[in-house]
């Protein structure tokens, strides 16, 4: 269930960084039916540091190191929430009882800055119901309905991620082409498979409860 998106952002130039100081205003908690999007808390470092340290989720994703430590989820706490780290990262969670489940996140295409850039993971005890989907989904409704200049928005997984590639196909992405992407874990390169949902395709299937 995990996207090769959600990375961090020391790959990019000094000019290209979010600025340290950057709040959060323009990223507001998110719900849907079962789920609370927030901001990574403090008492969410356990939990994230248990659940992220899993070689069959770093593997999936570009820029999480394994093993993974009380330390590495700490310092990606404190980094996102001071902006050092993407545009918009969220903690997702139940809703019923606030459990973290895994991240997502949405950030600025350094190419395109009308392009947002979908990641995303979870847990592994929390595969296969529906809630990668589910976050995905609130997580591109927010997108497009608060920001105008937002055109499209990209997702990426790899070949062999057959379970993130069901969640991007159901958030109505349509496959766009296939490439390399660096793997922090793997420590190289792996072939990924690159989907594009653009606004006007969003707006036909608003109503997701159809897709799944």
């Amino acid at each position: 269930m995990q996207s090769l998106m959600l990375r961090d952002d020391q790959s990019r130039s000094p000019e290209e960084q979010p600025r340290p100081d950057r709040p959060r205003s323009d990223c507001p908690v998110l719900l849907s039916q079962r789920l609370v999007l927030r901001a990574p808390h403090i008492e969410d470092i356990d939990a994230l540091a248990h659940l992220a340290n899993n070689a069959a989720i770093a593997t999936m994703v570009a820029r999480m190191p394994h093993p993974y430590t009380a330390k590495d989820a700490a310092d990606f706490v404190r980094r996102t929430n001071i902006g050092e780290i993407g545009k918009c990262v969220y903690a997702i969670t139940k809703a019923d009882n606030g459990e973290f489940l895994g991240c997502c996140a949405m950030e600025p295409n350094p190419v395109d800055d009308t392009i947002l850039e979908l990641g995303y993971w979870l847990g592994e005890p929390y595969w296969n119901r529906g809630y990668a989907t589910e976050a995905a989904h609130a997580l591109i409704d927010m997108a497009f309905r608060t920001r105008e200049w937002v055109s499209r928005i990209d997702a990426r997984c790899r070949v062999t991620n057959i379970a993130s590639r069901r969640v991007i196909q159901k958030s109505g992405f349509q496959f766009q082409g296939t490439g390399m992407v660096g793997n922090l874990a793997m420590g190289g390169t792996v072939p990924v498979e690159w989907y594009r949902l653009d606004r006007k395709t969003w707006l036909s299937l608003k109503s997701w409860g159809e897709m799944r």
